[in-house]
């Protein structure tokens, strides 16, 4: 048995709420089924009976396109039935609960549940209290986690770097309010990425954010140094108080990322963004379009 309420008996993937207590060896089979997948895009059916006769329920309680979106095509391609739930249009407007809401779904007889929410922990609740037949997945709670996109991000990187035993990447931005970030860093360290830097002001990363394992730089030019794989995060504003920047142009200007500033990091690093992009903030329009 275990006490980890994301693994079964066996010790196998049951709800994928964090990447928290995962050990490497899952988190490698999970790379290695989704390259498995690769070659459908260039089939003229899109399309594998994996999940055919399952029903997967998308509960975005936030605003969400490229999530929300990609797990509806995700489950279509692998023949799921999908239902796709409009929040602002159900029952929990009417001042429903969370959980008799999940109470009415699971006696639909769903499969599973993909959760986005703004409450840090609600993806975990969910898991703590529906039927033992539904599985979970997290798509982004509060600042908590995000682990399926830092999963696609690790898994871009794998794809383009091959390894991770020698990789230095650099995280970018607004650590303080990403749950992205938090779960690309413990899917790196997992991975035995040889060294991870967070580069922002200080008002923008938690405190005591060395525990995570990570280097702290609070200067892009001497944190780009070396550098393999360079992470931007947006300024999540919707998340802060105005006082913590002076303005976005001051912010463009010290942590914003331009041709001239890559240069700094390796000749062959790769940019990434998980998105939304804010052109102008963290990210010049020449680099987010650019080659690298």
């Amino acid at each position: 048995m275990t006490d980890n309420l994301q693994l079964n008996s066996e010790g196998k993937l049951k709800h994928f709420l964090t990447i928290e207590g995962l050990n490497k060896s899952l988190l490698t089979e999970i790379l290695d089924i989704a390259e498995s997948f690769i070659g459908m895009n260039d089939q003229q059916i899109k399309k594998v009976p994996l999940l055919r006769g399952k029903t997967i329920v998308n509960l975005f309680f936030e605003n969400s396109t490229r999530t929300r979106t990609t797990f509806e095509l995700a489950a279509k391609r692998l023949s799921a039935d999908v239902l796709s739930m409009s929040i602002s249009t159900s029952s929990t407007s009417k001042g429903e609960s969370l959980l008799d809401t999940i109470r009415n779904l699971e006696a639909m007889f769903v499969d599973m549940f993909v959760v986005r929410h703004g409450i840090s922990g609600a993806a975990h609740f969910i898991a703590q209290q529906t039927a033992p037949h539904i599985s979970v997945i997290n798509a982004g709670d509060g600042q908590h986690a995000h682990p399926t996109q830092a999963m696609l991000d690790i898994f871009t990187i794998r794809q383009i770097k091959k390894d991770f035993a020698n990789l230095k990447v650099a995280i970018i931005g607004d650590i303080l309010h990403s749950r992205v970030a938090r779960s690309q860093i413990q899917a790196l360290n997992t991975l035995g990425a040889a060294e991870i830097r967070v580069i922002a002001p200080k008002t923008l990363l938690p405190s005591h954010v060395e525990s995570l394992g990570v280097n702290v730089s609070h200067n892009l030019t001497a944190g780009l140094k070396d550098i393999d794989v360079i992470i931007m995060l947006r300024l999540q504003k919707e998340r802060m108080s105005s006082a913590l920047l002076p303005s976005e142009s001051e912010y463009f200007k010290c942590f914003g990322l331009t041709e001239d500033k890559l240069k700094i990091a390796k000749p062959d690093a790769i940019v990434m963004h998980p998105g939304p992009i804010n052109r102008g903030v963290e990210i010049d329009s020449k680099v987010a379009d650019g080659p690298q």
